[in-house]
């Protein structure tokens, strides 16, 4: 049996080969990832978003980031010189000797395949005079010669070469180790010891422990534990929390001490630029001995909130420190949101302890609108476009205008909104409409039923009741597009409308006149035309007489009366030929034929139903598939916020509650992905009780002030059907079952007499 043996790499080459496959391994996929993408497509992206959100602050720190950022620089050359070290490898390697290849000893005599023993000899001894070592040739040129001379001669060597590829017979297994030898010399031992144990003693447990430590220490949400209980504690313990109680629970979170947070600064020049905007805010319940909101980072992260709220102008090192905490505020929110939907649940299963007030919740939404938009909540919405300020509202609520809200503003017309406006020249209008116009306006459809029943539209008591939401979001350019339409030429709409109407009625005449005609016997069409001779005596009503006027009155009197005694015997016209018909027919076999088409026709009905509730059914079902398995993209539309200074998204959340009792009935739903359309199903279980409960369904945007919408949602609860205990399918009587064992019965004899004929 051949031995084995293991041997590193003295040469080096088989290293080379590891060391391409390592380098591949990591250039490749980093520079799929981490390759800065296209820089023309975001300068074009901005450009395009220059016209509406030009004046945000996020879009001009997003410019000047993009000037003035190296990152980009720096990744892409990294990948460079990466692939340049990749290639050179690679290009080392193709230029390796074959060490492996397989003995050919006609290939060393330079013979064709299958060569004579007589050409053989001869081309050995020109090969040998050439190379001989007594000749001044190779010694080893000379001996590989002599070795395929002997492998094409001699039979054993020839049976060896054939079987094992090598005359001398089975050689040891060589395994190759890609190192360099020099790793495992007996000099550089101490070395690579050192190394080894740097890297998997040092600096691999230093790795591994601080991403577990940082790990441990956020949700999933990258909101720090701590935060998160700090939030429940408050809620727990102040169900129904006020705006001002709400910012200072805020405030508290961990992520703006420096102690939890890195990205948190105490700065020494605070103790004099707090304490002055503290002074200019007012009464911020600075002496609040509670903590942690007497803390110095909760105390100034307030102060921070509060001036961002009112749009007071700070020193640029407290700016920076204010984008940071108005920058983190909404995830925290909405972790706040999270932690009282979590107590209510808690609180509806167990009982024992107050859930947060239905207030308390959208107290947080509120508040995330308000600091995206840098608004106080007394504040008007229409401070959220361009170029309004607070003097400049006294146009708006006029007794002539009357406007509040930025619906209020889309309604009126356009003369009239460029007469409130004036106070604008024409280039801030057109701005101050392009940024309107790009708010969004949303369509919201509502759709009631119980799924998986029999009936899904019969609500009973404590069945699961799904609310179907479709949210279709428009622009209020659309709005615009809308008014102006119905604006174009009223009267002549309206002429337009009459003169349809009165064609209309004068095409139903007609067609009732035909109708009548086709059904009416020749004595009631003497009657019509009668009365077609009579109708023209009314018809002159423009003369002053008033004896004139008395006839033409008391001849449409006669007229009318003439009418109702000719409408009174069509009447009896068609009583007699219904009768007629009655009596004409066959016996009760017709009768019967009909009813039977009836019910077919309604068993038809039926079955149409069920097949169309089915269908619907079934697409519901795909439609959920589709969801939990597509990933949609959290990128829908970029908010115009003029002091927000990072780029927020459009999201919105969907709720229903009870605002009567003031509690939630279903859990907001974070409406991440409304591009267009989306479809979102709100589900909660039905009251134990029969009768009539008044819900509404709320939606709530998370980025825009005066843009929610409430709309009711009535629920008409039933009582639950009796569960039976003995379905009549199940019920089978007792002939039937007799029937059943009798024919088993004369199954078993005929089997028998089978098996009987057979033997």
């Amino acid at each position: 049996m051949a031995g084995q043996q293991f041997q590193y790499d003295d040469s080096g080459n088989t290293f080379f080969y590891f060391l391409t496959s390592f380098v591949g391994l990591i250039v490749i996929p980093a520079t799929y990832y981490l390759w800065p993408r296209d820089q023309n497509a975001e300068q074009l992206r901005l450009k395009s978003l220059r016209r509406v959100h030009g004046r945000c602050l996020w879009y001009r720190l997003r410019l000047m980031k993009s000037q003035q950022s190296i990152i980009p620089t720096l990744k892409k050359t990294a990948l460079l010189f990466g692939w340049a070290v990749f290639l050179l490898l690679a290009y080392k390697v193709s230029k390796l000797d074959r060490e492996y290849q397989e003995y050919n000893p006609y290939e060393v005599l330079n013979l064709d395949q299958g060569a004579s023993v007589s050409e053989i000899k001869k081309q050995y001894r020109v090969l040998s005079l050439k190379y001989h070592p007594d000749k001044g040739g190779d010694e080893a040129t000379f001996m590989r010669i002599a070795k395929a001379y002997a492998a094409l001669t001699n039979e054993q060597s020839r049976q060896n070469w054939e079987t094992y590829g090598n005359p001398d017979g089975p050689g040891a297994t060589s395994f190759g180790i890609a190192l360099p030898a020099w790793i495992v010399d007996q000099k550089n031992s101490m070395l690579v010891l050192l190394v080894y144990g740097l890297a998997f003693m040092v600096i691999l447990p230093v790795v591994v422990g601080t991403w577990w430590y940082r790990s441990i220490r956020y949700s999933g949400d990258q909101i720090l534990i701590s935060t998160t209980q700090l939030f429940m504690h408050f809620m727990y313990k102040t169900p129904n929390m006020n705006m001002k109680r709400l910012t200072m629970v805020l405030t508290a979170a961990f992520e703006f001490d420096p102690r939890s947070n890195k990205e948190a600064t105490i700065r020494p020049t605070d103790n004099i630029e707090v304490p002055q905007l503290i002074r200019e805010l007012g009464n911020i319940n600075v002496k609040k001995k509670e903590p942690p909101f007497c803390y110095p980072y909760s105390l100034k992260a307030r102060v921070l909130v509060l001036s961002h709220l009112a749009r007071m102008e700070v020193s640029e090192e407290l700016e920076e420190d204010q984008r940071f905490v108005v920058r983190k505020s909404p995830a925290l929110l909405q972790e706040m949101i999270n932690v009282g939907c979590q107590l209510t649940m808690m609180a509806n299963s167990r009982g024992g302890f107050h859930a947060p007030r239905l207030v308390t919740i959208e107290n947080c939404m509120k508040l995330t609108q308000m600091i995206v938009q840098g608004l106080q909540e007394s504040k008007s919405p229409l401070l959220q476009l361009p170029h309004f300020e607070e003097e400049h509202l006294r146009y708006c609520i006029s007794k002539k205008y009357k406007v509040r809200t930025l619906q209020d503003l889309v309604s009126l017309k356009d003369s009239d909104r460029r007469s409130m406006l004036r106070f604008l020249g024409e280039e801030k209008y057109d701005e101050v409409m392009a940024v309107l116009g790009s708010f969004p306006h949303i369509i919201m459809d509502i759709k009631l039923q119980v799924l998986d029943d029999e009936d899904s539209n019969n609500i009973t008591a404590g069945s699961i009741v799904t609310v179907t939401v479709t949210l279709t979001r428009k622009r209020m350019a659309d709005m615009f597009e809308k008014e102006q339409e119905a604006s174009i030429c009223p009267g002549e709409e309206a002429a337009n409308t009459e003169e349809a109407g009165e064609s209309n009625k004068a095409k139903t005449k007609v067609w009732q006149n035909k109708n009548k005609g086709a059904k009416k016997t020749a004595k009631s069409k003497k009657k019509k035309l009668t009365k077609k001779k009579a109708t023209p005596a009314p018809v002159k009503a423009k003369q002053a007489n008033g004896n004139v006027a008395g006839n033409e009155v008391a001849a449409a009197a006669s007229a009318a009366a003439s009418a109702a005694k000719e409408e009174d015997d069509e009447a009896s016209d068609k009583g007699s030929e219904s009768d007629e018909g009655e009596a004409n027919k066959d016996s009760p076999s017709e009768r019967d034929e009909e009813s039977d088409k009836q019910s077919d026709t309604e068993v038809d009905e039926g079955a149409g139903d069920d097949e169309e509730e089915w269908e619907a059914l079934q697409q519901s079902i795909q439609r959920r598939e589709r969801a939990l398995l597509e990933t949609k993209s959290k990128v829908t539309h970029p908010v115009y916020s003029l002091y927000f200074p990072e780029e927020k998204q459009e999201w919105w959340w969907l709720y229903i509650a009870d605002r009567k009792d003031q509690t939630l009935v279903s859990m907001p739903y974070h409406v991440c992905t409304l591009k267009d359309s989306e479809e979102v199903e709100l589900k909660f279980p039905a009251p134990s009780k029969t009768g009539n409960y008044q819900y509404s369904v709320i939606l709530r945007s998370d980025s825009y002030l005066g843009l929610d919408q409430i709309k009711p949602l009535k629920l008409e609860v039933h009582e639950a059907k009796a569960i039976m205990d003995n379905h009549p399918q199940w019920d089978i009587p007792d002939t039937e079952e007799e029937d059943e064992e009798q024919e088993d019965s004369d199954g078993i004899e005929e089997s028998d007499y089978e098996d009987e004929d057979n033997d």
